[in-house]
């Protein structure tokens, strides 16, 4: 019997109470029915479940049932102070799972929980949060989570089923962010077992499908909103299970969260020596430099620093000097992604791959690093940077028997080597990089004018605009901006606030936008919101660029259904070489550190993870040193 089954049948109205005695008769009947009961719920299980308190994909989870707590923790921390941090732009709304407006910072960590825990010192492990115990059928085409009894929302309720359903079946819905839908495309249904029970079942198999059921799905109660329908469900408080609720909000300027002094987790092992502050606060800044000088003036905590200039020359002075700012690095083994300027491959002349290698062939990395950044940083290649899944040099053995199928849709040139981004460094110079770029765009039918413009045979400038949301960003798109004029095309810089930004990204209202495509150490479903040709319309998708390729999708689809590590691996790098050979985006760069600077009051376990976000790691694992 699996252990689900156990628990049901423990906690079944039909199981005997101890201590009491009852007829003979009695007994033989409420045996009866228990089996009867028993025998209803194996036919509602997976066959060949195999249960679990934690699952890893393609490795053996580190922590043992009953662990104590995860290593970068630490268990004692003092519980206590508050916490404050810095917003950007503004926010207009409490629900971070609708398409339109901004949601305030802070909600997702804070308030939610998931039905596991996902471990930041092993690839792709999950241990019960939510979920006491995992059932991943063996046959890959389901999964079924038995609900802790402790869990409970802020308002008292008991976490159920039910309500993990509701959370799904409105996330997908029409009124939830539409990538919740290509993310979970592949659920076929959602059935409650029993109050505590609820198993997700799929249409195919898919290597990550119950890892990201597990650990990224929100789950908050039936209750909030009412009956009104989800993108009208604004600025009601969300009712959640997590360790803090809203204390006060000025609306778009600030919002403080105070911790729960009932929270159910707790005792967790899972949430022992995480989230330490009894408040978080959130001030909100319109731009960078209203941000550092509000840090260094006392207005908040904790910064992770963006920009290099500022961390080279602005976090400086006598409060750093003397201790009372700490300014440090911290390493990781973070994928690194890929950031860059994403070309709209819906508007010409993006859609031309001729245009899109010259644009790239204009972006000197070399001087911006050395002149701009203090050398800081290092040039992404790959849209898996800093990780295994990064294409390089000639394609494996392994990467050839996938690419073969799909070689009537592939350019020949994946065949070849994984193409690097354009270097200044000698022998190469900028000099030789623009006349390259002059022939494409000749060849693309772009020709120089008397003024000195590039035009095609109908007499069309070539200029477009580069969507930003932030005037740091002016030291990257600025110096590529002079270096394209020297080509006769005219890139205007348009910064607007963060909400603009993202609308505009959401409707793929843009020529050029700045954007950072993340990467986990396992891609997975989030490649098709990404990449696929399916999300390529859907708005608010994460397929920025608009690519459309029946090669990419048949690489996503494979990747999905990868039963090795190393399999998943070589799909991923195949995919990688596809994607840098359509040149989508000029590619930026990315820091191998996370630049902090904090109030010396502040405190962090002595084990660094090896995977994490800079402000996340801070949310759940620092506190304040007692005075």
């Amino acid at each position: 019997m699996s252990i689900v089954a156990r628990e049901i049948l423990r906690d079944s109205p039909f199981a005997g109470r101890s201590g009491r005695a009852r007829p003979r008769r009695g007994a033989c009947f409420a045996l009866v029915v228990a089996a009867f009961a028993l025998a209803v719920v194996s036919a509602l299980l997976p066959r060949d479940a195999q249960a679990a308190h934690a699952l890893a994909w393609g490795d053996t989870p580190k922590h043992p049932p009953g662990f104590h707590a995860f290593d970068y923790v630490n268990p004692q921390a003092p519980k206590g102070g508050t916490l404050t941090l810095a917003g950007y732009g503004s926010f207009d709304k409490l629900n971070p799972f609708t398409l339109r407006g901004m949601p305030a910072a802070g909600l997702g960590i804070l308030m939610f929980e998931t039905l596991a825990e996902a471990s930041d010192d092993e690839p792709f492990t999950m241990y019960g949060l939510l979920a006491e115990d995992m059932d991943f059928a063996e046959d890959g085409m389901s999964i079924t989570f038995r609900l802790n009894a402790k869990a409970r929302f802020w308002n008292g309720d008991p976490v159920t089923a039910d309500d993990v359903r509701h959370s799904f079946e409105t996330l997908i819905g029409k009124h939830g962010h539409p990538r919740f839908r290509q993310y979970y495309s592949d659920v076929e249904r959602v059935v409650v077992v029993d109050p505590r029970t609820v198993r997700f079942e799929f249409k195919r198999r898919n290597h990550e499908l119950h890892m990201i059921i597990g650990a990224q799905l929100p789950v908050f109660s039936h209750k909030w909103g009412g009956d009104r329908s989800f993108d009208q469900v604004v600025r009601d408080e969300p009712i959640t299970s997590g360790p803090y609720r809203i204390e006060s909000s000025n609306w778009g300027r600030s919002i403080s969260f105070r911790r729960d002094p009932d929270w159910w987790a707790s005792e967790l092992n899972v949430r022992r020596g995480m989230f330490n502050f009894d408040r978080v606060v959130y001030k909100y800044f319109m731009d960078e430099t209203a941000r550092l000088e509000g840090f260094k003036a006392g207005e908040f905590d904790w910064v992770a620093e963006n920009s290099a200039k500022n961390w080279a020359r602005g976090h400086t002075g006598r409060l750093y000097e003397n201790g009372e700012i700490i300014k440090r690095e911290f390493r990781h083994s973070n994928s690194a992604g890929m950031q860059g300027f994403v070309l709209n491959t819906r508007r010409a002349p993006f859609d031309d791959l001729r245009v899109r290698k010259a644009l790239g062939l204009a972006f000197d990395f070399e001087w911006m690093n050395r002149q701009v950044f203090y050398g800081q940083y290092v040039r992404s290649r790959s849209y898996f940077t800093n990780s295994e899944m990064e294409a390089e040099g000639l394609p494996s053995p392994a990467e050839l028997e996938i690419m073969e199928p799909l070689r009537d849709k592939l350019d020949p040139r994946v065949f070849g080597e994984a193409p690097l981004p354009p270097t200044t460094e000698p022998p190469s110079s900028l000099r030789q990089n623009l006349r390259r770029a002059l022939e494409l765009l000749e060849e693309a039918g772009w020709i120089v004018d008397e003024d000195g413009r590039l035009r095609n045979a109908s007499g069309r400038a070539l200029e477009f605009e580069i969507l930003s949301y932030s005037k740091g960003l002016e030291r990257v798109a600025v110096p590529w901006a002079r270096n394209l004029e020297k080509l006769g095309i005219h890139a205007r810089l348009r910064v607007t606030d963060p909400a603009l930004y993202q609308k505009r990204v959401d409707d793929f209202d843009f020529d050029v936008a700045i954007h950072l495509y993340s990467a986990s150490q396992t891609p997975g479903n989030e490649l098709i919101e990404r990449f696929s040709s399916t999300a390529a319309d859907e708005k608010g998708s994460d397929n920025v660029a608009g690519i459309r390729d029946p090669a990419v999708d048949a690489i996503i689809d494979k990747l999905l259904k990868s039963e090795t590590r190393a399999d998943l691996v070589a799909h991923a790098r195949v995919l990688d070489r596809i994607l840098r050979h359509g040149h989508y985006m000029v590619p930026h760069f990315f820091a191998p550190t996370h630049r902090l600077a904090f109030r010396s009051t502040l405190a962090w376990p002595e084990t660094l993870p090896l995977f994490y976000a800079a402000e996340p790691w801070t949310l759940k694992t620092w506190w304040t040193n007692p005075q």
